[in-house]
């Protein structure tokens, strides 16, 4: 017999199952058709509040409330404005399946469409979405919803294509890469790198999944966790202790590993290779130590943190027709990466051009690459990233938004993000901090080549000259480097001219039009932290003759993703309050 009332929805399959609140509220959510279906269970008796919201905030949010007062249930659509001033919708677009409540939790089932063609409805694609949450111990009254206080939240989710529950038999052996006691300092933003020995294997393995272990409590503390291949070259005393990433004293081992061979962030969940492709394990040329970088973002400054958190890799001997690999493709992380204040949009785009990817290939004769997923990464100040694809002047169908594995040879990829600085006062730059901003994607594919880093960033010199700086003192001896001319920028860095200069909405548009067609530095890099020779060299962005054009949405239609046909991650990722990194499924 089926647990849950709601029998048409599910039909006794399982739905997908979040706790959002601190054990108190409990989503859960599965297809019912065209439709999506939900449950709400939370440790109330009073009113349950649901919705989406492009920030993960109040404002311009698409909200349903609902309970059982006096044994009678309810389900009422809102929204809000800009304003965060909760409206009751015109068009009542949630439907009450199910409501149910006892001394201590209050139980709610309703559908909806995923496209309604309301206004104040957000449409539920295939992206990472911001659902929001809240609950009080009083239901609704005829004023409306009561204020919620601080039983809310908000989380990123994929609603529509969420990680396959690939259900491993017990007998799959795994290994963890997980950080021990690693005391957390009481500032914003910190890379904790660690190095592990990978076990011995007697031949060779692959690794078929991947999961986060995040300790209990710190999943808004672990932001995001990179897996690089380090050089063989050492003993094991490198393994001794972890260290701040990217610190002056940071030891020299860490200096080696630059191969990103697996990627996780906040929002994410565990990762299944291909069932024929994995990660390959036990031959020479594969990692013998790796490196854990683990992001903590701590905006709040506590004190006293202490974290476990890291990977689990589950590996096997039944070995698959190929080994996976990993590129990272877009921005070069550095202070070159530069957005104005003030601005409602800004756009920068990462370019994997076609001489670095041809080098590559060319080098290890593939006939080409097959893209099964992309991870994008931004931090704060993003709203959305796409990874887009052109060859021959045509842009082809997102790679992040493909049903089937893609072949790239030849081909130009840019990595596209959108980002609101309204609400800053000084520039932003490219950099670690969440405060900082990436422009990342992470390619994997199969079969593996000697590439690990696709990457550029824009002519700076231009840049300078936009703001009227005239020239620089050379040779360089100091970094950032230091203006020479005009008067007004003398003596000062490349940073504090930038932020000297008077922006207003208008410029910083100009800038952004200009940044967008400057010629790109290109970072070609090998997996064994060489460069290919077209390191350094000047691409123009390619020219785009035909864009690609999507279809329209069509109200009430349903999606493929609903019926299981295909696994596929998002159009776009929207980002807010925190980075996401999301997984683009895209075998069937």
């Amino acid at each position: 017999m089926c647990r849950w009332p709601l029998l048409l929805l599910w039909g006794c399959s399982p739905a997908r199952r979040r706790g959002l609140g601190p054990g108190k509220y409990w989503l859960n959510w599965g297809p019912q058709g065209g439709r999506l279906a939900f449950r709400l269970e939370v440790r109330t008796a009073g009113y349950v509040g649901f919705g989406f919201s492009p920030t993960g905030a109040m404002a311009a949010a698409d909200i349903v409330v609902g309970g059982v007062a006096h044994g009678r249930p309810y389900l009422q659509d809102y929204f809000t404005n800009a304003n965060r001033e909760l409206k009751k919708d015109a068009q009542q677009d949630y439907h009450l399946e199910y409501a149910m409540e006892n001394s201590t939790h209050t139980v709610i089932e309703f559908t909806r469409e995923l496209h309604t063609c309301d206004i104040n409805d957000k449409s539920i694609t295939e992206s990472t979405v911001r659902v929001i949450w809240a609950y009080h111990h009083e239901d609704v009254g005829k004023a409306g919803p009561k204020y919620h206080a601080s039983n809310r939240g908000t989380k990123s989710l994929r609603l529509l294509n969420p990680e396959k529950t690939n259900v491993l038999s017990t007998a799959v052996p795994y290994f963890d890469l997980v950080n021990q006691d690693v005391p957390i300092p009481n500032k914003g933003t910190t890379y904790w790198c660690q190095m592990f020995k990978i076990p011995v294997l007697q031949e060779k393995h692959h690794v078929i999944k991947v999961e986060p272990v995040i300790q209990r409590g710190h999943e808004n503390l672990v932001h995001h966790i990179l897996l690089y291949q380090c050089s063989s070259n050492f003993s094991d005393s490198v393994l001794d202790h972890g260290h701040e990433c990217y610190h002056p004293n940071m030891p020299d081992a860490f200096l080696t590993c630059e191969t990103v061979i697996f990627a996780w962030a906040i929002g994410g969940e565990g990762f299944s290779y291909p069932p024929h492709v994995g990660l390959s394990l036990g031959t020479p040329l594969d990692p013998h130590y790796v490196l854990l970088e683990v992001h903590y973002d701590n905006p709040t400054y506590k004190e006293g943190l202490i974290d476990n958190s890291g990977l689990r890799l589950f590996h096997t001997t039944d070995i698959r027709k190929y080994d996976a690999g990993v590129i990272e493709a877009g921005l070069w992380v550095s202070l070159f990466h530069t957005i104005p204040p003030g601005l409602p949009e800004f756009r920068s785009e990462g370019h994997c051009t076609l001489e670095c990817l041809e080098e590559a290939l060319e080098a290890e004769k593939p006939s080409g690459i097959h893209v099964f997923a992309v991870l994008l990464h931004a931090h704060l100040a993003g709203r959305g990233i796409r990874l887009r694809h052109f060859r021959k002047g045509e842009e082809m169908r997102l790679l992040s938004k493909q049903s089937y594995q893609y072949e790239c040879f030849g081909d130009n990829l840019i990595t596209e993000c959108r980002y609101n600085t309204k609400d800053r006062a000084r520039m932003t730059w490219g950099g670690l901090s969440t405060r900082n901003e990436m422009c990342l994607s992470y390619l994997l594919y199969y079969p593996r080549i000697n590439l690990t880093r696709c990457a550029s960033i824009p002519d700076i010199m231009e840049q300078l000259q936009f703001i009227g700086v005239k020239e620089i003192y050379r040779p360089v001896t100091t970094w950032p480097f230091i203006i020479k001319s005009p008067k007004q920028y003398k003596n000062l860095s490349f940073m504090d001219a930038m932020n000297k200069f008077k922006w207003t909405k208008k410029e910083g548009v100009a800038f952004n039009k200009l940044v967008l067609s400057l010629p790109v530095n290109v970072r070609c890099s090998k997996t064994d932290n060489a460069e290919w020779s077209i390191q350094g060299m000047t691409a123009l962005p390619p020219e785009i003759e035909r864009p690609y054009k999507a279809e329209p949405l069509v109200c009430g239609a349903s999606s493929s993703s609903l019926h299981g046909k295909v696994s596929v991650q998002l159009l776009l990722c929207f980002l807010a309050l925190g980075c996401i990194l999301s997984t683009v499924h895209m075998w069937p």
